[in-house]
């Protein structure tokens, strides 16, 4: 949900001073532009809040990278139809950008429904949505306090759009058309996509399969960088039930597509991720402790931010 940082850093959700967020947001800064995205084709867009790349055929994923969440939303066409794939920060307004990349009819889904993937959905008015009351919750209503600090100067690296400040953004309530469940197949014409309820991160989470073109969107499943996994509503075994499930997938993908800082990955990182949290779980791991007691297990292009009371969940046998 919050920092996708290649460090630690930034832990905005657990207490960071001021100063040391002041610090962290520069070293981030430095980092851009991505040396993974110059592989990337970029499309022209109107807006410059946003970079689209398309990163597959007839998919586009469209990245906030002035903020640090660098959340990437996708939109993905068919013949008939196309489906966005989040709606990311909802501080200037994805639905302009998809109208500039296609004129088809657009349905919006959700990889989860944390504040960062929703804050565009107000402005669509077919939304698919899990079948979750922690779903439900976050359509009615997102406290601004939980996300204030993400709109703050330390927090970006250019200022906000027009008209935008901290004060007066806002995660808008949306309407879900229709609840969807585990298994559900989304026909945008010559795409078939299919819904993957894979809970952990949050209640709600779900990866997006084209099983034909061995496409896999992981949201915040997984992603190049610290995973968070400490939050209230994370649930470690549910987690590690679900990388088991996708990690079965991987011999038939042929790329991976997440949700923050990077668009492309191999398929075998869910492999590796499979293996890592059976590591971290059994104690094998020593993790790097910040001052705010966050504990992160570093492994091969990601690593796992957790807590001790996450971990203290018993294990799956």
């Amino acid at each position: 949900m919050r920092a996708r940082l290649l460090m630690l850093g930034t832990v905005l959700a657990i207490g960071m001073r001021t100063d040391e967020l002041n610090a962290q947001s520069t070293r981030w800064c430095d980092q851009l532009p991505r040396a993974a995205f110059q592989g990337l084709e970029r499309v022209a867009v109107a807006d410059d809040w946003y970079q689209v790349y398309r990163v597959a055929s007839a998919v586009f994923a469209i990245y906030e990278p002035y903020q640090f969440q660098e959340v990437i939303s996708y939109l993905i066409l068919g013949t008939n139809s196309a489906l966005l794939f989040d709606t990311g920060m909802g501080i200037s307004r994805i639905s302009a950008i998809v109208r500039g990349l296609t004129s088809l009819p657009v349905q919006v889904l959700n990889s989860h429904t944390h504040f960062d993937h929703i804050g565009g959905n107000a402005e669509f008015a077919h939304i698919l949505a899990m079948d979750t009351d922690f779903t439900r919750d976050h359509a009615t209503f997102y406290p601004p306090g939980a996300y204030h600090d993400d709109a703050q100067p330390s927090a970006l690296c250019r200022p906000l759009p027009n008209g935008v400040t901290a004060e007066n953004w806002r995660i808008r309530p949306f309407a879900p058309e229709r609840f969807i469940r585990d298994g559900y197949r989304i026909d945008l014409g010559d795409r078939e996509l299919q819904v993957i309820h894979v809970p952990g991160h949050t209640p709600d989470a779900i990866a997006l399969l084209d099983a034909k073109a061995g496409l896999l969107w992981t949201g915040d499943s997984y992603y190049e960088g610290p995973i968070w996994l400490y939050f209230p509503e994370t649930d470690l075994n549910a987690y590690q039930a679900s990388i088991d499930r996708l990690a079965a997938l991987a011999p038939t993908l042929r790329l991976l597509l997440p949700a923050h800082n990077i668009p492309v990955a191999s398929p075998r990182r869910l492999l590796q991720l499979k293996d890592a949290i059976v590591a971290m779980r059994s104690g094998a791991m020593t993790a790097k402790q910040s001052a705010d007691g966050a504990l992160e297990f570093p492994f091969e292009g990601f690593s796992i931010l957790t807590s001790r009371a996450a971990l203290a969940q018993k294990p799956i046998p």
